[in-house]
This record gives structure tokens, C-alpha cells and sequence, in this order.
């Protein structure tokens, strides 16, 4: 049986409270997130959200900072783990970049750091811990 997985960028308040639940079954019930880390730079982030046969099963952003544009908040519900969304996801959420952003990068979390990779990210820097996780820097390569 093939699932239908379908990326769409959102900006309406319905669909932004898909994106957060998301997040925050992922980031602050799974992952034990401090919630005032998980709800920052909202306004200034391009959001999406990846369903599975119309179902919200993951969500993330994008947003510009003063080094460059920043991929952020990639979360994927437990039960659609496993399933190409990690990759719909940042295929998507690449495609709408725009066509000069030319530093690209994210924090990733250690799990993350292969599906990453094989987007052309790699990884720079030394491990750091954030929210009580521990991640890489990782930068795209041109």
C-alpha cells in the first residue's frame, strides 16, 4: 500500500497549529524540549507541513538570519518514521529557498545527520548541545 505524502508550505492559523502540535509532540513531549526553546521566531519562519493521506505527520521551516538561511524544526510524528517524509521534507523546503540563497545550514540532531547527507549538507564544527540534545552544525555544500 503506498501512501500519498504531500509537502505544502502553510501560513494560515489552522494549518500553523498542525505544524506546532507537531513540534510539540515531537520536540516537547518526545524530546523533553523546554517549550519557551521550541516557540521562537515564528513570525519570521516559512512554515510547512507534510501529510500522509491528508494526516499531519511532520512539519519544519526555513527563516533568514544574519549568516543565511537557516532549515529548522524538522519533526516527523512517531508512527510516520521510516516512511521518505524526512525527505519530502527537505527536498520541499530546498525547492522554495530562494534562488540566491547561497549560505545554507541547520543544527541537526545525531540521528538526522545521514538523511541530511544525502541532501549535499555536511557537517562542520565541533558537537554542541542544544535543548538538552546533542547536534552538528551542518552547512550545504554548494
Amino acid at each position: 500500500m503506498s501512501l500519498t505524502i504531500k509537502v505544502t508550505q502553510v501560513n494560515d492559523a489552522a494549518d500553523l497549529e498542525k505544524v506546532f502540535a507537531v513540534r510539540r509532540e515531537v520536540f516537547v513531549d518526545e524530546q523533553n524540549c523546554p517549550p519557551e526553546l521550541e516557540w521562537e521566531f515564528e513570525d519570521e519562519s516559512v512554515h510547512f507541513l507534510a501529510t500522509v493521506d491528508g494526516e499531519p505527520a511532520g512539519a519544519c521551516r526555513w527563516r533568514k538570519t544574519e549568516k543565511g538561511y537557516k532549515l529548522e524544526r524538522f519533526a516527523v510524528l512517531q508512527k510516520f518514521r521510516g516512511k521518505g517524509i524526512g525527505q519530502a521534507l527537505v527536498k520541499t523546503v530546498l525547492e522554495d529557498l530562494p534562488a540566491d540563497a547561497g549560505y545554507v545550514y541547520m543544527h541537526a540532531q545525531l540521528q538526522a545527520i545521514p538523511l541530511y547527507e544525502k541532501f549535499n549538507f555536511e557537517k562542520t564544527g565541533p558537537q554542541f548541545e542544544e535543548a538538552g540534545i546533542l547536534h552538528y552544525k551542518m552547512v550545504l555544500k554548494p
